[in-house]
């Protein structure tokens, strides 16, 4: 098992390995809580019975909470509906919130940690590759509202995360691909090898994945134990979000988010070879990479004002400017504060032309 450390105020560790329950199960009882509520979504009933059995072999009382899939669970109601129940259950401040699902559940089960008596202890066990690189590590939590993702939320380290390999075994393709889009961009941003593994043909590296998801991480960790708050550096992983966000806002969060991520990539990665930042090739590695692995690079070509409203509502922009983080070559990340209307339109309208 491999273990990858997040330093910081709050440091904690990430555990990647296979058949990893009872690990789960001995750390909520390490942490000496009364009590645990397991946040879960519907089709993770039956693991979630399995924990439970676990847990409370151990002297812990367990509560099972099913929340709606993907981010239907994101939501106000949800969010309240989970106050209730940590209301009902007498929970305190010594007790243990664990996050059972993909990258929605441990968002929403952060976020109801994070806001319970001002901040309890969570557990994140991701189930999908795209949480497992993304959503878990990091402590970002949040909801969605109509204003936007994520603009409601709060930075909460977890306890501990714990990253079950064997949960990948019934994973859909599709959700493959999906993860896939975080784990590329990592590689863009601070880690080439991870493109070089992408680059040797296969569809979905899975004989690999094991390599990709701990390099991943490792980025992650590295960024947030610096700075954990999003002050500078860790703008940096929101590389293809800008206009991601957007997207997933245009199409009411029915888009998975990997696949939106891919086609702000895309776009970012556009907008920065107009400036000259970057070269053509670079360009051309995006769409072969993304595409190579099933992800989108192009969109509706008639979205960009709804898409450029979207932007304007992004967390990192400042004094009314649309902010960018952008390359100026592979692993040199960089900010772009300036780009026009015009500039963003004319970006847009080449990726409306890729195929």
């Amino acid at each position: 098992m491999a273990v990858i450390s997040v330093t910081g105020p709050n440091p904690y560790n990430v555990h990647i390995g296979a058949g990893l329950d009872e690990q789960i199960a001995s750390r909520v009882a390490e942490t000496g809580a009364r009590q645990v509520a397991i946040i879960h979504q519907g089709p993770l009933a039956p693991v979630a019975e399995r924990l439970r059995g676990l847990i409370a072999a151990m002297g812990v009382e367990v509560t099972l909470a099913e929340i709606p899939d993907a981010e239907d669970g994101k939501s106000l109601p949800v969010l309240s509906g989970l106050w209730d129940l940590f209301g009902e259950k007498n929970f305190s401040r010594q007790d243990v919130v664990l996050g059972l699902g993909g990258g929605a559940t441990t968002d929403v089960a952060g976020f109801a940690a994070a806001t319970w008596m001002r901040g309890i202890k969570v557990i994140q066990v991701p189930t999908t590759l795209l949480a497992m690189v993304d959503a878990a590590v990091g402590g970002k939590t949040g909801i969605n509202t109509d204003a936007g993702k994520n603009l409601v939320g709060a930075f909460h380290e977890p306890d501990s995360v714990f990253i079950d390999l064997n949960r990948l075994d019934t994973l859909a393709h599709e959700e493959f691909v999906a993860g896939s889009a975080e784990i590329i961009k990592t590689g863009f941003i601070a880690d080439p090898v991870i493109l070089e593994i992408y680059q040797q043909g296969d569809d979905v590296p899975k004989n690999k994945i094991a390599e990709l998801i701990e390099r991943s991480v490792a980025v992650k960790a590295k960024v947030v134990s610096e700075d954990l708050k999003e002050s500078s550096l860790r703008e940096i992983l929101n590389y293809g979000h800008t206009l991601g966000h957007a997207l997933e806002k245009r199409e009411e969060y029915r888009w998975r988010h990997g696949n939106a991520v891919a086609v702000g990539m895309m776009f970012v990665a556009t907008l920065a070879k107009n400036r000259g930042l970057i070269s053509d090739s670079v360009v051309a590695l995006h769409r072969d990479i993304l595409t190579s692995v099933g992800l989108p690079v192009t969109y509706d070509p008639d979205a960009f004002d709804e898409l450029y409203e979207g932007m304007t509502h992004d967390k990192k922009n400042r004094d009314g400017r649309i902010r960018f983080v952008v390359l100026e070559g592979i692993g040199k990340p960089s900010r772009l504060e300036d780009a026009t209307i015009e500039e963003m339109r004319e970006a847009y309208t080449e990726l409306t032309q890729l195929k």
